[in-house]
């Protein structure tokens, strides 16, 4: 079962999201933190995210600012801004009544998933798929428009499909950000989930992420999959192995 709600972000724009509630007993509640300029209803977040309710954990999944059905502009957004809106999508959970106990995010938003649990008390086990191990990772896939947005402020970005406007508050953002030491100072467990043949974010990142990490720290293969879970089985299988790991911390 599946319910639309929206909460406010972090700047004030809606947020739409999607709670996937299990049909039976529930084991605890997360939320999911979507990809760079993906959404709430791509495969690996809606894929996931069904397969964890099916097993008994309720999860939130929601829209970033200006993307799927959620309000504002993706350009005014950024790293910071992720992370933020994350804090607030775990608050509303909270507030409901529905507890988040685990935070799951794939490639940006896995980053994001591991910056947002410091500001997230109740969050007591985080899991990456995919992720970076910087945020700045992401200029590889507007590096040609760097020099032009250092120069004007913004220039138009088209990526999947979409065409967004990518600003210099962005980029100055990312390269800010020591994901390292977020990671170094997590004290939440963490599960580390990558494909080593993902082509978009390699696999060192994952090697980065968990040598960085403190225990309790896990690390999974996802063997034969690609960055975005395109096929069912994939992101099915990450939901079960995720299930099963984050038992203890639910």
């Amino acid at each position: 079962m599946s319910e639309s709600v929206t909460f406010p972000s972090s700047s004030g724009p809606m947020l739409a999201g999607t709670v996937d509630v299990p049909d039976g007993a529930v084991r605890g509640w997360g939320v999911f933190a979507h990809g760079f300029t993906l959404s709430k209803d791509s495969p690996a977040a809606s894929r996931i995210c069904k397969q964890l309710a099916a097993e008994g954990i309720g999860m939130l999944r929601f829209d970033n600012l200006g993307l799927g059905d959620s309000e504002g502009d993706w350009g005014d957004g950024s790293f910071s801004h992720k992370v933020a809106d994350t804090v607030r999508a775990v608050q509303y959970m909270n507030e409901s009544g529905r507890e988040v106990r685990l935070l799951v995010g794939h490639s940006f938003g896995g980053s994001a998933a591991i910056a947002a649990a410091h500001e997230c008390p109740s969050v007591t086990a985080v899991v990456s798929i995919g992720a970076p191990s910087q945020p700045a990772h992401v200029e590889h896939s507007y590096d040609a428009l760097v020099e032009r947005i250092e120069k004007e402020g913004e220039a138009p970005f088209f990526i999947g499909g979409k065409a967004l406007t990518l600003k210099r508050h962005f980029i100055e953002d990312v390269r800010a950000v020591d994901l390292q030491d977020l990671i170094a100072t997590l004290r939440r467990a963490l599960l580390v989930m990558h494909s080593p043949t993902d082509n978009t974010v390699g696999i060192d990142n994952a090697s980065e992420i968990f040598q960085a990490a403190r225990h309790p720290r896990s690390f999974v293969s996802l063997e034969g999959a690609d960055h975005l879970l395109t096929e069912k089985n994939q992101a099915a299988r990450a939901a079960r192995i995720i299930s099963a790991w984050a038992d203890p911390y639910l």
